[in-house]
């Protein structure tokens, strides 16, 4: 039996098609016409034998074929990527300065630096956990090449906001908020949630009292839980034991999005720097990639 052997180009149009909700812009994307994409598509199912798209109304959706197609596509693309990145790697050496909010110690960034250390073997990565706010000023001073970062102003200059996340009253698993002045669990100063949060309240005639506060956000999640205050943060890695508050129950006031950001100290990295910052990039801003795992309480 001849063996069917899948086209990576063909699988990456399926793959915009689905992250664009629209052939038509994955053309646009990719470079081609429509009708290349639909001869594409057609191609595809045929390879597949099967089905793997269905008109919806004026457009297509995936059939259950075609989403368990598309998540070998993305897998398969995923490792062209790696192969590529593992060759062009090879003789790289030497060493590249991260830094990364509390946030991405687990998660997300395992998974980046395993594809790093796949990629460029002889490269060593120097991590420091830092405040957002001191992450870019290292960054700045040229003390790390790349971070990870909270938006805390002022932006270094070589910093792009790679995703927006929503910032939530997070309180304990069980339990109601006691009556009188909000007990909060915050960064110490400076911190833009904090000021926000804090802002907030004021705004909203809310009264509110410092309960604990730190430089740790395990020490904060740890506070949290034990009782003694609400804190208010993203929900990237959020821990067992929180849950995210619904303000409307809680008479608390909404509390803007942040951006993350993504620094470099050049416009131009080094190879090794520039090939880590690809890859965490590509990591963050993978189609399907849940940035938070909510728990909100109603």
């Amino acid at each position: 039996m001849r063996r069917t052997l899948l086209d990576l180009d063909v699988l990456a149009s399926l793959a915009s098609g689905v992250e664009l909700g629209s052939f038509a812009r994955a053309a646009d994307r990719l470079g081609r016409s429509t009708s290349a994409v639909s001869a594409q598509m057609k191609k595809l199912e045929e390879q597949a034998g099967v089905a793997i798209l269905r008109k919806s109304g004026r457009g297509l959706e995936l059939t259950p074929a075609g989403e368990v197609l598309l998540s070998y596509a993305r897998r398969l693309l995923e490792l062209n990527d790696e192969a590529v990145e593992a060759t062009r790697g090879a003789s790289l050496a030497g060493c590249v300065r991260l830094g990364l909010a509390e946030d991405f110690g687990e998660g997300v960034l395992p998974l980046a630096l395993g594809r790093f250390a796949r990629a460029c073997p002889e490269v060593r990565v120097e991590m420091r956990v830092a405040r957002s706010q001191e992450l870019q000023q290292l960054v700045m001073a040229g003390e790390l090449d790349l971070a990870l970062a909270w938006d805390s102003g002022p932006r270094a200059p070589h910093s792009a906001a790679i995703g927006r996340y929503a910032v939530h009253w997070i309180g304990p698993a069980s339990g109601r908020l006691a009556p009188g002045p909000l007990p909060l669990a915050l960064f110490d100063p400076p911190c833009v949630i904090r000021a926000q949060a804090c802002g907030a309240l004021d705004r909203a005639g809310r009264p509110w009292r410092m309960a604990a506060s730190g430089s740790s956000l395990a020490g904060l999640w740890s506070a949290v839980r034990a009782g003694l205050g609400v804190t208010a943060r993203t929900a990237i890695q959020l821990p067992s034991g929180l849950r995210i508050l619904d303000p409307a129950l809680h008479d608390l006031p909404p509390l803007p999005a942040i951006d993350l950001l993504l620094c470099r100290a050049e416009s131009r990295p080094a190879a090794p720097a520039q090939r880590l910052h690809d890859i965490l990039l590509a990591q963050l801003t993978a189609p399907g990639v849940e940035a938070e795992a909510l728990n909100i309480d109603n």
